[in-house]
């Protein structure tokens, strides 16, 4: 097991702190230029689309979480509205505020209208983490304090910022399931630097400055098939913390995965929780995709041959958030 000592000098060799100046929030974003945007534009050939966000609704893995929750969706107005107001109230100017105002609208004419919320962590899905979404020895990505994520939200490094750049280049799909012939990796399995090389080559594809690197482990088809939210939470494969310094050698833009940390689980560091996302979010300015849908997307790819898309997944602008829901969409 690595030290902290060995984490330290990483995190040293990896740090992008002041490298796009003293006041920058966007991170490796920035490797994201024009040109990126113009050449993935390029590889939409055949017209296929495939979204890779999933569903945002009660029957999520977070169930079993403590302090995340799946979605809660509520109607405000339905359609048996009218019938229930017809049948318990006499007139709409005896109703409340709100049922009055309908009535007023509903009174217009023979249309109808239907309105719902949501009430949900905003990481309950298909999401980014954004920069202030992690700290550690009281610092964010670039040096800013971690007290500068307040009660009121995030007033550096918020996911805000990050729709300067709305995420759009190209997507480079590492398989990694599929080169182990699995359906999906065994649990709490470690991917290194190594394997996602020979994934690479196996597959004829390497990561450019600016890409988004997508790695598929399998695990959303895991939950797909079990419908197990504690070992899809507490035994899940995913990234190395030594592929911090592989996605900062390649000059990744952003890195995302079908898990719901990137990191495997597993203990590599002592004393260390998740150092993948300490090295990537906080040292390196590097956005985090999680629990994406990558099953029609890898089967198309391994059909043709071609593992880089277009790949647009822009979060949403919610000023001072550390998170953002995505439905990211991939373009061959």
């Amino acid at each position: 097991m690595a030290t902290i000592d060995d984490f330290r000098a990483v995190a040293a060799r990896v740090r992008n702190w002041g490298r796009w100046g003293d006041d920058d929030e966007l991170g490796t974003l920035n490797l994201l230029g024009s040109e990126c945007v113009r050449a993935a534009a390029g590889l939409v050939q055949k017209g296929a689309v495939f979204a890779l966000g999933v569903s945002f609704d009660a029957e999520g893995p977070w169930s079993a979480s403590g302090y995340r929750r799946n979605p809660i969706h509520l109607m405000t107005v339905d359609g048996g509205d009218e019938v229930d107001f017809s049948a318990h109230v006499r007139g709409w100017d005896e109703a409340s505020r709100g049922a009055r105002e309908l009535g007023g609208v509903w009174r217009l004419g023979p249309g109808r209208f239907y309105d719902d919320y949501i009430m949900m962590p905003l990481q309950a899905a298909s999401q980014w983490d954004a920069l202030a979404h992690v700290s550690y020895d009281g610092q964010l990505y670039n040096g800013y304090p971690a007290g500068a994520v307040t009660s009121q939200g995030a007033t550096r490094n918020g996911i805000e910022h990050a729709d300067v750049k709305g995420i759009t280049g190209r997507g480079v799909l590492l398989d990694v399931a599929r080169a182990q012939g699995v359906a999906y990796l065994e649990p709490r399995a470690v991917i290194q630097p190594e394997e996602l090389d020979a994934v690479a080559r196996a597959q004829g594809v390497s990561v450019a400055p600016g890409d988004i690197v997508v790695v598929r482990t399998g695990w959303w088809s895991f939950w797909l098939t079990e419908r197990d939210g504690t070992r899809w939470l507490l035994e899940s494969p995913g990234l190395g913390w030594r592929c911090a310094e592989w996605l900062h050698a390649q000059d990744a833009a952003a890195v995302a995965c079908d898990n719901g940390a990137v990191d495997s689980v597993t203990r590599e560091v002592d004393g260390v929780f998740l150092p993948l996302h300490l090295l990537c979010v906080r040292d390196m300015g590097m956005m985090l995709g999680e629990v994406w849908d990558l099953e029609a997307l890898a089967a198309d790819c391994a059909d043709d041959g071609r593992f880089t898309f277009q790949l647009v997944a822009p979060p949403l602008r919610i000023t001072g958030a550390v998170g953002s829901p995505v439905n990211p969409i991939a373009m061959k």
